[in-house]
C-alpha cells in the first residue's frame, strides 16, 4: 500500500511571547538566530519521505498561528519549557483543525507527562524512521515515542538550506550578522546532577560530515557566522580542529562556541585563533566547585578567582569575544561571598559578558528528583516559570527574600554606568561590544523584574508562603502574569491547565548534594592525547 502524501508543519518556538520595548531589538537581530537543528532535521526528513513541507521559525515577530498553514495532517512543535505553555495553547489549536500533534525539545523530554495532556505523541529522541511512523499513524496517542539510539545522523547543511534560508540566512541585508548552526558532537561526557544530558552519552559525530558542512558554508556563505550548538565543544579537541583546518584558512568562516575552561588550554589557543574561533561561551559556574570545568586544580572561593581571571586574561589575546556562565543559588552557594566574587570578576574582566542564571530543577535528571524527595520543589508553579528570573524551588541556604536581594546586587553592577564605560572602552571588537551592549539592555529589564518580585514579596504573605513551601496554592501574582505572557491565547488554558503534572521521579541515584554531583566529574578520565572520555561516572 503506497503510504499517504501528507501536508507537515514545523515550528520551532524561540520565544514564550511577542517582544516588548528593547526586546524588538533582541528578538529581531539575536533570538531569531537560536533555531534548533532537530526541527530543521524533521522537516528535512518528512520532505524526503515525499510529504509537503511547511518550516517556520517563532521570535516573536507575528501570531504563531499565522506561520503555518491552517490545514496541515501533521505539527511537529519544538519547546524549551519556558515556552511549554505557548506550545500548550498552539497545540490545542492545531488539534481543533484537525491536525495530529507533535511536541519536541528540551520540554518533552523533560516533562513527557505533562505535555501529553495537550499533545497527541512526545517524543524524546528522533530520527528519520520514527519520524515516518509518526507521520503515517502507526502510533495511537496520547504516547510518548522516541527511538532506540542517540541521534547522530543529522541532514548535513546542503539538506537543511530551505530551513535555513527561512530562518537564520533570512533578511542578510538587514541582520548585524547571519549564522549557520552546526553539531560536532551530541551528548554529554559529565555525569552533573542538574544537567539534562547528564545520561546522553559522549558522541562526536564523523569528521567528514563536519568538514564537508563546513566547505559547503565556506562556498556559499562565505560572510556568515557558523554556530556550534555542542554543549560540549572540543572535548576531542584535536580531531574536532582537524576537520575545521581541512578548509583553506583564507576560506574559514568565525565561530562561536560553548566550552569549559579546561578544554581551553594554553597550547590550543593559537589554534583557535588560526581556525577563526570569534566567540566563546564558558561556564565558570559556582566559586565553590565546578573546578574541574575550569582547569582550577580544586581551588575555591578568591583563589579560584585569581585563576579564573587570569585564564580569561589569556584567552583575550586570542579570542575577540566572551560571555561567562554563571550558577547562583545551588546548595553550595552559602551568604553573600558568592555573589562578592561574581562582582569582583565582573569588574576585573569587563570584556567578558557575565550570564547569571538561577538553578532550574528540569525533570529527569538526578537534581529534581533530590529536590523533589526533599520537598523543595514548587509542585504547582507553571512550568512557563522554569527560567530566570523566576525561583522554581526552595534555595538551601537563602530565604526567597534574601535570595533575590543578592541578585539585584549583582544585576545593579553589572548595568551600572561604571560597567557600560568599561565594556566601550575595553578594546573589544564593534559586534562584540553591540552584543553585550543590548544584553545589558536585557539584564536592566530583568532587574526591573527581579526589583519587582522582591517587592511583591515584602508585601504579599500569599507569595512568601508558596516559596518557602508553606503554601501550594498558585499566587493570583503568577496567575496574572502567566496570562499576561499568553495574551490572546490565554484563555485556551484553564487555571486547572496551568497545574503541572511532573510525573514519576526517574530511579536514577542521585548525588546528596550538588557538590557532590561535581566531585563526581571531577573522577572522569581521560586520554591524555585524545581527551576522550575514558568512563562516565554518576
Amino acid at each position: 500500500m503506497t503510504p499517504r502524501r501528507q501536508r507537515v508543519g514545523v515550528l520551532d518556538l524561540l520565544a514564550d511571547a511577542p517582544p516588548n520595548g528593547w526586546d524588538r531589538v533582541y528578538a529581531s537581530q539575536f533570538r531569531r538566530q537560536f533555531v534548533s537543528i532537530p526541527p530543521q532535521a524533521v522537516a528535512v526528513w518528512s520532505r524526503q519521505l515525499g510529504h509537503q513541507v511547511w518550516y517556520a521559525t517563532y521570535y516573536g515577530q507575528k501570531a504563531p498561528t499565522d506561520l503555518l498553514p491552517g490545514d496541515l495532517d501533521v505539527v511537529f512543535i519544538g519547546a524549551y519549557t519556558k515556552a511549554s505553555a505557548l506550545a500548550y495553547a498552539l497545540a490545542k489549536l492545531f488539534r481543533r483543525r484537525g491536525a495530529l500533534t507533535v511536541l519536541g525539545g528540551p520540554h518533552a523530554s523533560a516533562f513527557p507527562t505533562d505535555a501529553l495532556r495537550f499533545f497527541d505523541i512526545v517524543v524524546d529522541t528522533c530520527d528519520k524512521a520514527l519520524v515516518d511512523d509518526i507521520v503515517q499513524g502507526r502510533f495511537d496517542p496520547p504516547v510518548q515515542v522516541s527511538s532506540t539510539h542517540p541521534l547522530t545522523d543529522l541532514p548535513g547543511v546542503e539538506a537543511r538550506l530551505p530551513e535555513l534560508l527561512a530562518s537564520t540566512l533570512a533578511d542578510r541585508r538587514w541582520s548585524v550578522y547571519n549564522t549557520v548552526p552546526l553539531l560536532a558532537s551530541v551528548g554529554c561526557p559529565y555525569a552533573c546532577d542538574f544537567c539534562v544530558d547528564w545520561k546522553n552519552e559522549y558522541v562526536r559525530l564523523p569528521s567528514d560530515r563536519l568538514a564537508a558542512d563546513l566547505a559547503y558554508v565556506a562556498r556559499h556563505f562565505p560572510r556568515v557566522l557558523v554556530t556550534y550548538h555542542d554543549p560540549n565543544f572540543g572535548v576531542q579537541f584535536d580531531k574536532t580542529l582537524d576537520a575545521i583546518e581541512s578548509v583553506p584558512a583564507a576560506d574559514r568562516n568565525p565561530y562561536v562556541m560553548e566550552s569549559s575552561l579546561s578544554i581551553l588550554k594554553p597550547s590550543r589557543l593559537e589554534r583557535l585563533r588560526q581556525t577563526r574561533c570569534a566567540y566563546v561561551a564558558a561556564g565558570v559556574e559556582s566559586w565553590a566547585d565546578y573546578s574541574n570545568k575550569t582547569a582550577s586544580g580544586g581551588r575555591s572561593g578568591w583563589d579560584k578567582l585569581e585563576q579564573v581571571t587570569e585564564h580569561f586574561q589569556q584567552l583575550r589575546g586570542y579570542i575577540a569575544g566572551f560571555q561567562a556562565n554563571f550558577v547562583f543559588g545551588t546548595d553550595a552557594d552559602r551568604g553573600c561571598e558568592p555573589l562578592e566574587l561574581t562582582k569582583e570578576f565582573v569588574r576585573r574582566v569587563p570584556f567578558a559578558w557575565p550570564g547569571v542564571n538561577i538553578p532550574t530543577p528540569f525533570g529527569g535528571t538526578p537534581f529534581f528528583d533530590r529536590l523533589w524527595a526533599e520537598g523543595r520543589v514548587l509542585r504547582t508553579m507553571p512550568f512557563a516559570f522554569y527560567y530566570d528570573p523566576y525561583l522554581t524551588f526552595i534555595p538551601a541556604h537563602y530565604t526567597p527574600i534574601e535570595y533575590y536581594d543578592l541578585l539585584i546586587d549583582l544585576f545593579s553592577l553589572v548595568t551600572s554606568r561604571e560597567m557600560w564605560i568599561k565594556r566601550l572602552t575595553a578594546g573589544t571588537h564593534w559586534l562584540v561590544k553591540f552584543i553585550h551592549g543590548v544584553q545589558a539592555l536585557g539584564m536592566r529589564h530583568e532587574l526591573g523584574q527581579l526589583k519587582c518580585i522582591r517587592a511583591t514579596l515584602a508585601e504579599s504573605s500569599e507569595l512568601r508562603a508558596f516559596h518557602d513551601g508553606r503554601s501550594d496554592a498558585l499566587p493570583e501574582f503568577y496567575h496574572q502574569r502567566f496570562e499576561r505572557m499568553l495574551g490572546p491565547y490565554a484563555e485556551l488554558l484553564s487555571r486547572s491547565d496551568r497545574t503541572p503534572l511532573h510525573g514519576e521521579p526517574s530511579s536514577a541515584a542521585a548525588p546528596a548534594s550538588v557538590a557532590q554531583a561535581f566531585r563526581a566529574c571531577e573522577q572522569i578520565t581521560y586520554n591524555a592525547e585524545t581527551a576522550e572520555p575514558a568512563e562516565k561516572n554518576s
